[in-house]
């Protein structure tokens, strides 16, 4: 068998094993560059080299840069500023969430986006009553669409962008992708609205997610601290619910309230015993709960000594409670410099990102560890191994005689069945596919086709830049749409429900509308 047809067979095999889902997707994403070794298509460090590309210490980066501000609050800020837009309507939440995260894209591109804005929108879901499922799935379509509000919303536009340059001396705007950005974010929008509860699925992730906004107020009340104290939580310090579990070294020590704990750090606001208020001094027993107040630092130290239990992770309420928190400042100022090395251009994105991500540590913002926990391994492991088909469809010819096979159909149908055969094109392959990958195949073939045909090659370029964002009907097409896979619980066939739909949009959105702007 030849090498094209080898890989053919590799891709047939890996979208039959995301689609029987029974193979954790990293699992499956370790697997392709192995079959693709294995069977002679590519050699070892071909095969691993996506592991090593620029584009996963990008995503990794990113990945940081939302943990420093989710960890200082910043996303608990614009999360009650949203809330407090939306209101209690469901539809204008909806609608808020959307436009929030459509316009966070075009600075930051979906992947940056849905990575930093994920924690908002869960805390919007569950203050609202409603599950994270409901609203992250159209949130990740949402970026999709935004990233062509600007020239920096994709590293694809940014591409195509320099290659109309290249070849026609003219630079595209920076806003002038929106014609078409703006109508797929309306449209977006209004198909979500109208028919989202029966094209979201509600699903249930692995780890319970909590809304801590209010947390120190259901604390004050619980332990009838109301109006004794002042805020139980701020930037410096806060309270925390701790539980005397069985064989601790503190059970028989006696406690009272306003007394300070052996480190001199926190003090003990209140303490229960079988869910009732104990006002005088008592002898702790396995079962017993105390409310302890201080610093943040001191609390976090409290949750990880085995004597006591904490009830809540502080670090986590912390994050939720403290809009706006400790380094929230240094924080933003680190986002606004990356933004601005994205959109200048003046480095690389992956340089952009890692120095981003060290600027967070350097500047103590966050922790090592804090950074390390903040980054979803899966979706590094998931695009670090599809990239290696990526490069296999390209090296062994397979992706560049599907295409070339494809416009060679519909190129006699004239500029609008080519248009909408590179859509065709584009889709299949985005799916499986990184779209930047995606559209590096189609852009070279859709210019030849458009010089063939002697039309201008802007609104062909242009329409392969929409066709390649409508990357939606598979977890795996982005990372963007991997994120929120692992934070709602989707499952693989999920996406397509809402995703195709969508995806039809973007067709005739590349097809049709395009060529009004720019015309053939």
């Amino acid at each position: 068998m030849t090498d094209s047809v080898i890989t053919l067979l590799v891709l047939a095999v890996t979208v039959g094993l995301f689609i029987w889902d029974q193979l954790p997707v990293s699992v499956v994403a370790l697997l392709v560059p192995l079959l693709l070794w294995s069977g002679g298509v590519l050699e070892l460090d071909d095969a691993l080299a996506g592991f090593g590309d620029p584009t996963i210490l990008f995503i990794a980066g990113l990945f940081v840069v939302s943990t420093a501000l989710e960890a200082t609050g910043v996303t608990a800020w614009v999360g009650n500023l949203a809330i407090r837009v939306a209101g209690e309507s469901p539809s204008r939440l909806m609608v808020t969430v959307l436009l929030l995260v459509a316009l966070v894209t075009a600075l930051l591109t979906p992947n940056g986006s849905i990575a930093a804005l994920t924690p908002v929108v869960v805390a919007l879901a569950v203050r609202a009553g409603r599950s994270p499922s409901q609203l992250l799935l159209p949130a990740a379509f949402s970026a999709h669409a935004g990233s062509l509000l600007m020239l920096t919303g994709t590293p694809v536009t940014v591409v195509i962008a320099d290659y109309l340059e290249s070849v026609t001396g003219n630079r595209l705007g920076l806003f002038a992708i929106a014609l078409a950005g703006v109508p797929l974010v309306l449209t977006t929008i209004l198909l979500v609205v109208l028919l989202g509860s029966r094209l979201v699925p509600e699903r249930a992730p692995r780890t319970a997610l909590r809304d801590f906004g209010s947390h120190g107020e259901t604390l004050g009340v619980h332990y009838a601290l109301a109006g004794e104290s002042g805020p139980l939580m701020g930037r410096d310090g806060g309270v925390g619910e701790f539980m005397i579990p069985p064989r601790s070294p503190v059970i028989g020590s006696e406690v009272y309230r306003g007394m300070i704990t052996e480190s001199g750090e926190l003090v003990v606001a209140a303490v229960h015993r079988k869910g009732h208020d104990v006002q005088e001094r008592i002898r702790l027993a396995a079962g017993d709960s105390l409310l302890l107040q201080g610093s943040w630092q001191a609390l976090e130290e409290a949750a990880r000594t085995p004597d006591l239990l904490a009830v809540d992770d502080p670090t986590a309420v912390r994050r939720q409670a403290v809009p706006f928190g400790p380094g929230a400042t240094k924080a933003v100022i680190v986002l606004v410099g990356m933004v601005i090395l994205l959109a200048t251009g003046v480095v690389p994105a992956a340089v952009a990102g890692i120095v981003a991500g060290i600027a967070m540590i350097v500047l103590r913002v966050i922790a090592v560890d804090t950074a390390y926990h903040g980054i979803s391994w899966t979706t590094l492991i998931l695009v670090g191994g599809m990239m290696s088909l990526a490069t296999a469809m390209v090296s062994s010819g397979a992706a560049q005689t599907l295409a070339e096979s494809l416009v060679a159909l519909t190129g006699p149908g004239g500029p609008y069945a080519l248009l909408a055969g590179l859509f065709i094109m584009t889709a299949l392959m985005g799916q499986l596919i990184s779209n930047m990958a995606t559209a590096l195949i189609v852009i070279p073939i859709g210019f030849s086709a458009a010089t063939e045909m002697g039309i201008s090659s802007a609104p062909v370029l242009l329409a392969v830049a929409v066709f390649s964002a409508g990357a939606l009907l598979t977890p795996v097409a982005t990372p963007a749409n991997l994120v929120v896979m692992e934070a709602a619980g989707y499952r693989f066939s999920d996406y397509w429900r809402l995703g195709l739909p969508l995806l039809l949009v973007y067709g005739l959105v590349g097809t049709f509308l395009v060529p009004v702007f720019w015309p053939f």
